[in-house]
């Protein structure tokens, strides 16, 4: 399935995982002390990144990445791919972890803040149960009490304007849309010379061991930092 027909066929059921996040956000967090942002598009070197809330406080900003999944969930940390499991029928779909590395960069850079600032949460709203070990941001319960946990004030009043100011001019003049990301989505994961992961150069390498020993592929120049790498 191409990378537009897969964004299209689960936009919809998205954009509801996003709705219940946004719900529990507004039930939960106090809006004097978080300021909400969703569903956000922002520009980068390397195409855009889509972020479904940002929250901006003294405590640092937080990424919630919404997904709304049933059944059984497997995955880790390190895996490119993890695996959702309904009455026996097995699905898989993109490491949301390593999705939230890229939306850190891009926004820290977007904000001119250090990503130490910048806490990811993936958050799985549908009815799933976790089979296997996640990290301890990855949660699918009690996501206003896990954004609550940061209670050390970080960043000044000043600080927290600047951002707020920052993402509302952005917001208010951009005409970057859904479609918009979706091209450049495709327009990143086609590239044979650009890191769709990370923006650095590809190169033309060949595999020293393993079953595919001796074929060349495609890895990212600034390994071992990233470890993408594509087939040619």
């Amino acid at each position: 399935m191409g990378i537009i027909n897969w964004v299209y066929k689960n936009f919809f059921k998205g954009w509801v995982g996003e709705q219940k996040a946004s719900l529990a956000l507004w039930l939960t967090l106090d809006s004097q002390i978080y300021k909400r942002f969703h569903d956000i598009i922002l520009p980068s070197s390397n195409g855009t990144t889509q972020i479904d809330h940002v929250l901006i406080s003294h405590y640092g900003v937080f990424i919630v990445e919404t997904k709304n999944k049933t059944g059984w969930i497997f995955g880790g940390d390190e895996q490119e791919q993890w695996t959702q499991t309904v009455f026996g029928k097995k699905y898989q779909f993109q490491n949301p972890v390593r999705q939230t590395y890229r939306q850190k960069r891009i926004l820290a850079e977007f904000l001119g803040i250090s990503e130490l600032f910048i806490y990811p949460v993936v958050y799985f709203v549908g009815d799933c149960k976790f089979k296997t070990p996640l990290p301890s941001n990855v949660i699918n319960y009690g996501l206003g009490n896990y954004i609550k946990n940061f209670n050390e004030q970080i960043l000044s009043q000043d600080e927290v304007n600047r951002m707020i100011a920052v993402l509302e001019q952005h917001l208010s003049g951009s005409n970057l849309s859904n479609r918009d990301h979706v091209r450049s989505l495709k327009e990143r994961h086609n590239s044979k010379t650009i890191c769709p992961k990370c923006g650095g150069s590809l190169i033309e390498r060949v595999a020293k061991k393993g079953p595919t020993s001796g074929s060349t592929f495609l890895g990212c120049g600034n390994y071992p930092n990233c470890k993408f790498s594509r087939s040619i």
